[in-house]
């Protein structure tokens, strides 16, 4: 393992994803906004997290909330002003945070400039700026060939003016771009670097692994499988061979970050929205290591709270981004059930998790109002805004929530609800006079950030404690793991040792129990004191006799790594952090 000071900042972040339409409402019209973001930028730096991701804010007709863009380089009015931005940037870094930018590289909206010119005119300069092609059968009114949508729908559109079909990955107003063509390629490298002159710290990319499609136009071959997943996103009985995953798409990766690492220090850093098995989107990095910094390992988002799945999946992870790869850790986001609701509200699994994600190796992406338990506010798809909710309005609200359950939100509005910052009306997203552009959860009274900053028991100072000890401890941040398996503990007890090489050696050793009932840890062979419990509560009564209650996980240091935590010797420190 490298000295602390040569790993990169990007492979020890923590990162909080901010939905600006729905984090706070600074104007008073019900829409979330950067300022809003400015306001609350103190709340972020109090909470510990260190680089903040926001969800697309350029300007856009909306169709699909900002990530069909119109243009890349101005801002929504709804959301502010370039100078908003560029003010937004400059605060973040003056609290010694990062800020990462949403970017949506593989189409644009249709009302785009250059779609609008593309479609006016088979002979339009803009024509191959997009994938057109001639459709089959009399008078080309059958589809180019069968390639399905990542919604399951025909992702061919017919243009009735010229007579051709667009091809459109995701809804039909996202009309994929050509990057075969070199002007778009060269066209959509300058508006990353655009942003990263601009200060941003990183990117990340949207639905990356469809950037190629296969030159052939050949027909996917046909799959028994219907639903696809995170870890396999084959399915509506397609194999998506010729869309999704193009060699290409792995030879642009490295492409990308070759203009990145351009702007040398301090380095920038790409995360990308891909699907698939760990072992498979290690590719995407590329062999060297030489392609997107991070990819999304969103096989996390189905976790099962069970010990040996816990297990199963850090050794598998483990396996597949051994280093210099780091793996990420993520259990929701803007397009999935929120965590609390695949845990059934269960605030101590929650706490567990939390712990999880926050000692094992690799960089977590924690989403905003995980750190407070918000929940999963299930609105019918017929009155869903989202337009993915609006396309499924036929279907019964008792398949919505099955294929929710299967890892296909149909409605996102579920998941993108206001942030909860106290209890008054609009649970303090936005001012009184106006409803918020979502209803606010009904439970905001009682699960609020103001709430639970006044009850040390509570979610948010679990997740504060936490993010101080990993910023103070370097085995946390940077360290190695190894999995402890030859302890003989209990199938529920998931254990592993964080390392970290320097002038002394740094460990910390985590203990989490899974399983309901409490675990005698007393006769294990571990050096160090311990120092880290999600149980506040209880904390000083352990004094070095180990143990573990239901859904308690402890964290064990050496006395190396408790001197390097802080100058008070560490214990005190890790406490306090509670």
């Amino acid at each position: 393992m490298a000295a602390d000071d040569d790993i990169p900042w990007w492979k020890r972040t923590t990162v909080y994803q901010i939905y600006p339409r729905s984090f706070a409402d600074a104007n008073g019209d019900g829409i979330g906004d950067l300022q809003g973001v400015i306001d609350r930028l103190d709340y972020l730096a109090e909470l510990g997290v260190e680089t903040l991701w926001l969800s697309p804010f350029y300007d856009s007709p909306q169709a699909d909330f900002g990530y069909d863009i119109r243009d890349y380089f101005s801002v929504a009015p709804e959301y502010g002003t370039l100078a908003d931005a560029r003010r937004m940037i400059d605060e973040i870094h003056a609290r010694g945070m990062k800020v990462v930018f949403d970017m949506v590289l593989n189409h644009t909206s249709d009302q785009h400039p250059w779609f609008l010119d593309s479609r006016s005119s088979k002979s339009s300069p803009k024509r191959d700026w997009y994938i057109w092609r001639d459709g089959r059968g009399r008078a080309g009114k059958r589809p180019p060939n069968n390639w399905r949508s990542m919604l399951g729908n025909n992702g061919w559109h017919r243009d009735e003016a010229t007579g051709q079909w667009y091809w459109a990955s995701f809804l039909s107003f996202q009309p994929d771009l050509n990057y075969r063509n070199p002007e778009v390629k060269q066209a959509m490298l300058e508006v990353v670097r655009h942003w990263l002159r601009q200060g941003v710290d990183g990117l990340r990319l949207d639905i990356f692994n469809a950037i190629f499609k296969d030159p052939s136009f050949s027909n996917n071959p046909f799959s028994l499988r219907l639903l696809p997943s995170a870890e396999n996103p084959h399915g509506f009985f397609q194999r998506n061979v010729h869309t999704i995953d193009h060699p290409d798409t792995l030879d642009f990766a490295r492409e990308l970050r070759s203009a990145v690492d351009a702007f040398g220090d301090p380095p920038r850093f790409l995360v990308g929205e891909v699907f698939g098995d760990p072992t498979t989107l290690r590719r995407y990095c590329g062999a060297e290591a030489d392609g997107l910094h991070l990819v999304f390992l969103f096989k996390t988002l189905r976790l099962r709270f069970a010990g040996s799945h816990v297990r199963a999946l850090i050794d598998e992870i483990e396996r597949a981004f051994p280093e210099p790869y780091t793996p990420t850790y993520v259990f929701g986001n803007h397009d999935r059930s929120r965590l609390l609701q695949r845990l059934a509200g269960h605030l101590p699994k929650a706490k567990l998790f939390a712990m999880l994600q926050l000692t094992v190796r690799g960089v977590p992406f924690i989403y905003y109002g995980e750190e407070i338990g918000m929940e999963h506010y299930e609105i019918p798809l017929v009155h869903g805004l989202d337009p993915v909710a609006v396309r499924h309005r036929h279907i019964p609200q008792w398949l919505a929530r099955f294929m929710a359950r299967a890892g296909m939100l149909l409605n996102r509005d579920e998941c993108r609800s206001p942030m909860q910052w106290d209890d008054s009306v609009h649970a303090g997203f936005s001012g009184a006079s106006v409803a918020p552009w979502l209803a606010v959860h009904p439970r905001s009274p009682e699960t609020n950030v103001a709430v639970q900053r006044g009850d040390p028991e509570s979610l948010l100072h679990c997740y504060q404690g936490l993010l101080a000890l990993r910023r103070k401890c370097r085995a946390l941040s940077a360290g190695t793991l190894t999995l402890l398996d030859e302890l003989g503990l209990p199938g529920e007890v998931v254990s592993y040792r964080r390392g970290m090489n320097g002038a002394t050696t740094e460990e910390a050793t985590i203990f989490l129990n899974f399983g309901k009932r409490p675990v005698a840890l007393r006769e294990l062979p571990v050096r160090g004191t311990h120092l880290f419990s999600n149980r506040r509560s209880e904390v000083s009564r352990w004094n070095g006799s180990y143990g573990l209650r239901p859904y308690e996980g402890i964290v064990v240091f050496t006395e190396s790594a408790q001197t390097a935590l802080a100058g008070d010797g560490g214990r005190a420190t890790a406490r306090a952090a509670l």
